[in-house]
């Protein structure tokens, strides 16, 4: 049980980490650092935008607008910190305790 506990960590941890890349991309082509047009920036953007909208849509929906303003990758890390706390003050612990 342990290890599965670490591998969902291990799957979090790494979700955050594509969230703030594809934030920071975003950013950069918001102005216009990098371009779209540039096929490597098209497929790791496509990738990223596949990897991150099944979480970030159904928070967009619920979100209220914001004069553009997309609050919604900072609900996902809040929602991410929010479950690696459970799992390592709650669930990890009675797991060790338990001896499973």
């Amino acid at each position: 049980m342990r290890a599965v506990l670490d591998i969902i960590l291990i799957l979090l941890q790494l979700y955050w980490w594509v969230l703030l890349i594809m934030i920071s991309m975003s950013w950069l082509i918001s102005f216009n650092v990098i371009n779209t047009r540039n096929q490597f920036v098209a497929a790791v953007w496509r990738v990223l935008n596949q990897l991150t909208e099944p979480v970030l849509g159904p928070i967009r929906r619920f979100m209220p607008s914001f004069s553009g303003l997309d609050l919604s990758p900072l609900i996902a890390f809040l929602l991410i910190f929010f479950l690696q706390s459970i799992i390592g003050y709650y669930l990890y612990p009675a797991v060790v305790r338990a001896g499973i």
